[in-house]
């Protein structure tokens, strides 16, 4: 079957050619056609899709290829635009609407590269740099500006100077209060995914972009802690520690984002109060909820956000626990049905500890006894308790299934409990065996 393509002038840009300078492996490709019409590439087969601006899955690979186009703002915000596919765009026109020098490169069939705007420059620099002025016509710009640090963070990328001041002036313009709540939650969530997400957060504040995206997390920067248990003192600064610990812990974005939030009451803390932020966890309940009701959060990120803000202290304490307490947090994160959420929540409460100056290889002893009351709890038979259950009711001709019923969960529920009971007393035990040091 002959290819349709072959019969286009098309080029292989963005991504695809980034990262293939970069040394990465290339799992996307999307092509850009110079001099077709809308008419021709579904004459060759090419099946369209998107409304704003004509976009072609190839009727074999089902790759995009889009006809090159330029664009002219009309209005603030993502969708302020009108695009021009004529088909006398040419390439560079194409290749000048976009974000960042490293996604404004093309390379023809034969493997040639184009880069009008110094992106190979930037890469071998390791800079991230706005192609032109209409960089701050696209609120989106500065969030993936922000992601893209975050991607690169660890091979040394950093920010152009003039990038950072355009930034700054669409802040300052307004031009960022456009955006819409599904892209900043798209561009979030991509960061949380990236390796080092603290990045995203750290270069959205750097321009003033924050406090008008994430009020909760940007009011948390100057607000002090207790300086014997947080040496970094500021809880903003806290935060971004927790999710660079959180990054070498873990590559779920549930857990970054519950530990994101986690501390989002200590900016509700009376300032009589501090640096002590006494009942913080209840507090911080409120602030997540309007974050994810106005960012519209997926309900399993939001539901686990809550419990781990809630419940957080609890891992940090869980040795002084009462053993019926211990359930009621097992029982709390639905720890039987899902057992990974204990994980998940273990996890955060690590990220907590070890996010403060000087501690960020401490281990969490707290955890780890959490954990080991999860398992003992865990390992009680429940078919084993419900059979017990069913022989006595039978023995006593108790044909009630809901009264029966209701006996099996209260069973396995107080053998789930003597189970954590004997694991803190066989742990009080080994304490009051140790040798006292002379």
């Amino acid at each position: 079957m002959t290819d349709p393509a072959q019969n286009l002038e098309t080029y292989l840009v963005g991504g695809a050619v980034r990262d293939q300078i970069m040394g990465f492996e290339v799992k996307d490709r999307d092509w850009v056609v110079v001099g077709a019409t809308a008419k021709k590439m579904l004459k060759l087969g090419f099946k369209q899709v998107g409304k704003n601006f004509p976009v072609f899955l190839h009727p074999s690979t089902g790759e995009e290829y889009a006809l090159a186009r330029a664009e002219r703002k009309t209005a603030k915000g993502y969708h302020g635009f009108e695009f021009d596919s004529h088909c006398q765009i040419t390439l560079q026109q194409d290749l000048q609407r976009r974000d960042l020098t490293i996604n404004a490169m093309a390379m023809d069939r034969q493997g040639n590269l184009i880069d009008p705007f110094g992106g190979q420059r930037d890469i071998k620099e390791k800079i991230i740099r706005h192609v032109s002025d209409a960089f701050k016509e696209d609120p989106v710009r500065v969030l993936r500006v922000a992601r893209f640090a975050a991607r690169y963070a660890g091979k040394g990328y950093r920010v152009a100077a003039d990038t950072q001041a355009m930034m700054v002036d669409m802040v300052d313009n307004g031009e960022v209060d456009a955006l819409v709540a599904e892209r900043v939650w798209q561009e979030m969530h991509a960061s949380l995914q990236e390796k080092h997400c603290a990045v995203f957060f750290r270069e959205l504040r750097n321009c003033g972009a924050l406090e008008k995206i994430l009020p909760e997390i940007d009011a948390l920067f100057g607000v002090p802690q207790t300086e014997k248990y947080h040496p970094e003192i500021d809880t903003g600064i806290h935060i971004l520690m927790s999710l660079d610990a959180a990054d070498r812990l873990t590559d779920n974005p549930i857990n970054l984002f519950a530990v994101l939030v986690h501390d989002l009451g200590k900016a509700l803390t009376p300032v009589s109060e501090l640096p002590s932020h006494r009942g913080h966890e209840k507090r911080g309940l409120k602030p997540i909820k309007q974050l994810c009701e106005r960012l519209n959060v997926p309900s399993q990120y939001r539901s686990f956000a809550l419990k781990v803000c809630e419940f957080h202290l609890h891992c940090h304490r869980i040795g002084q626990l009462k053993a019926t307490t211990v359930m009621r947090l097992l029982e709390k994160f639905d720890g039987f049905r899902k057992p990974e959420l204990i994980d998940g929540f273990a996890l955060c409460c690590l990220a907590d500890k070890q996010g403060r100056s000087g501690h960020e290889q401490e281990n969490h002893d707290q955890m780890n006894l959490l954990l080991e009351y999860h398992r003992a709890a865990l390992a009680v038979d429940g078919g084993k308790v419900a059979n017990q259950v069913r022989q006595q009711a039978n023995a006593g001709n108790n044909t009630d299934a809901k009264i029966t019923g209701a006996k099996i969960k209260a069973a396995i529920r107080k053998q789930r409990i003597a189970a954590i009971a004997k694991v803190i007393a066989n742990g009080k035990l080994q304490t009051a065996l140790r040798p006292r040091l002379s």
